[in-house]
């Protein structure tokens, strides 16, 4: 599997996009938009406390669903490298949290490795 990286990030999000209602690129670039939205979410988190969680698993579910789960978590992993510890329990609570995440920026990152957002936690056991 090739190292995920600036350079190749949009082949490998097009190469693992499986979309059956998607009828042109721009459905494609609204997809990928779920990243940037989900790194405003992670971050008012980590600015103000408040937490969107119910709005932050719909966008991990629709990426899921259309990038499929190995490529969802390693662009999620790639686009939100600063977040690691809020993303994870978000993928532990939907049982698509990896061992190993491969290839981002020639790391392989271990899922022990990273500590879990206590807030987070709370805030998701109370769903």
């Amino acid at each position: 599997m090739q190292d995920l990286d600036d350079s190749n990030f949009i082949l490998y999000a097009a190469a693992n996009y499986d979309n059956p209602l998607c009828y042109d690129t721009d459905e494609f670039y609204d997809d990928l938009k779920r990243f940037k939205y989900l790194k405003r979410l992670f971050n008012r988190y980590r600015e103000t406390g408040e937490l969107k969680e119910r709005l932050i698993i719909n966008h991990i579910i629709v990426i899921y669903n259309v990038f499929g789960p190995v490529a969802a978590t390693r662009l999620l992993f790639f686009k939100l490298s600063e977040y690691h510890s809020m993303l994870k329990p978000f993928l532990m609570l939907n049982g698509m949290m990896p061992d190993i995440v491969v290839g981002i920026y020639g790391k392989n990152i271990r899922s022990t490795e990273i500590s879990l957002d206590s807030g987070i936690v709370e805030a998701l056991r109370k769903l």
